[in-house]
């Protein structure tokens, strides 16, 4: 096993921040699950419970699939893995009564549940809040839904792609309209799913502080259309405020100039130039006197004249390399990067020096059991960098059911032949 740092492997012998929580977690695809890697990344002890036999839904949302032995592609979606490292998979069959009492047990023993089933979904199986709370009064239950457990479109489905064209996100992303390429466009990953998991984190981080006081646990209710709404931010802002309807601009900034990328003699660059001084200062580099100009000495200058600044700009900018330029400006505290693409970003030299990239075994030291082709898996370190309390790494994203029994006998105690009777009956 590879790590960022050896202070975040399992023999450094620190349990994480949250070591000393259990999370249960009933939620799958992307927002949930990205919550609840973030708590298992801090160290709490999370059981992903699973359908027997078919698993979360991205274990099959597929290609790209990981390669098997003889390096073609299997059945095994590499996109579980991007959400689910650190957790402990349990299969559970809970439409069934007997699996909805095991999943009671787990969570009259656990910190926090998280699940992302529609508004109601979980009451006919007693797995709701009111009912888990009322075993377990102490429990953090977030739940994770479209619309919100309240208001006309509580009882809808909600997924990120309906979301960003709801929220007006897609409204602003893109190129204008009358450009090539012009109209709507969705963010390049599931970014609703993923604020929504931030800030379901955030949400159960606090719920957990106030039980210190209160000694009481609460249900949280996330709504990715509520994220999707705060993370307009200044966009939102400015409509609310000024009456401003933002419209889409490719990749340039509504309030500030030059922020965007350029042409260069063999490809593209980003400028990120945030004030006066920085553009004065890329002035001189370049060679130019527009910092003396009155029309672009000012930011809100730059932002009116923007029309004929960039396309001088990218006049200047088409006569020297990507590499020429960035070490042109690097040294003169001038934001100035490459346009990489993902296989770039990961060989970038900066990316390499922070770990993000994380070799881990399903089976660490041992053989997969016969059927599983999969066992080094291969995700993106946590960012979250805290120096007493580092994140650990315990579990590759798991096999699905991996570690059933083991949770089962752990937690709730059972036997060999216990378990092998629920398998008979198809709990597990």
């Amino acid at each position: 096993m590879t790590t960022p740092d050896s202070s975040s492997s399992p023999g450094a012998g620190r349990a994480g921040a949250l070591g000393h929580l259990r999370v249960l977690d009933l939620s799958r695809v992307l927002a949930g699950p990205w919550c609840t890697q973030n708590l298992a990344d801090m160290g709490a002890d999370v059981i992903k419970i699973e359908k027997p036999g078919d698993g979360d839904d991205t274990r099959h949302w597929g290609p790209p699939f990981f390669p098997d032995a003889d390096g073609q592609p299997s059945e095994h979606a590499c996109y579980f893995a991007a959400c689910n490292r650190n957790k402990r998979s349990v299969t559970v069959d809970m439409a069934t009564p007997e699996g909805q009492r095991l999943i009671r047990e787990l969570a009259q023993q656990s910190d926090v549940v998280v699940e992302n089933f529609k508004t109601g979904g979980l009451k006919r199986y007693g797995l709701d809040y009111e009912s888990l709370s009322a075993l377990n009064p102490r429990l953090i239950y977030c739940s994770v839904t479209g619309f919100g457990h309240t208001g006309p479109y509580a009882p809808r489905a909600g997924y990120d792609l309906l979301i960003q064209a709801m929220s007006g996100l897609m409204s602003i992303t893109g190129h204008a309209d009358g450009e090539p390429g012009g109209g709507p466009m969705r963010v390049g990953v599931a970014v609703i799913d993923l604020f929504t998991g931030m800030y379901a984190t955030t949400a159960i981080l606090g719920a957990l502080e106030a039980r210190h006081r209160t000694g009481r646990g609460q249900h949280i209710d996330m709504a990715l259309l509520d994220v999707a709404m705060a993370v307009l931010a200044n966009q939102g802002a400015g409509f609310l405020n000024a009456g401003n309807i933002p419209k889409r601009q490719g990749n340039t900034h509504p309030s500030v100039v030059p922020y965007q990328d350029f042409p260069t003699q063999d490809g593209n660059m980003l400028l990120a130039i945030g004030n006066d001084g920085q553009f004065a200062r890329f002035c001189e580099a370049a060679g130019t006197d527009w910092a003396g100009d009155e029309r672009f000495a000012t930011n809100a200058g730059r932002v009116t004249h923007r029309e004929t600044l960039i396309p001088l700009m990218a006049a200047l900018t088409r006569t020297r390399p990507t590499a020429a330029w960035i070490a042109l400006l690097e040294d003169k505290a001038v934001p100035c990067g490459p346009i990489n693409h993902v296989g770039q970003a990961f060989d970038d030299a900066q990316v390499r020096a922070r770990g993000l990239r994380v070799e881990q075994e399903r089976y660490p030291g041992g053989q997969p059991p016969a059927g599983e082709v999969v066992n080094r898996v291969v995700t993106t370190a946590s960012p979250l960098r805290l120096s007493d309390t580092p994140v650990t790494l315990r579990y590759a994203p798991p096999a699905l059911g991996q570690h059933t029994d083991e949770v089962l006998r752990e937690r709730l105690g059972l036997d060999a032949a216990q378990l092998q009777a629920l398998r008979a009956q198809r709990v597990l």
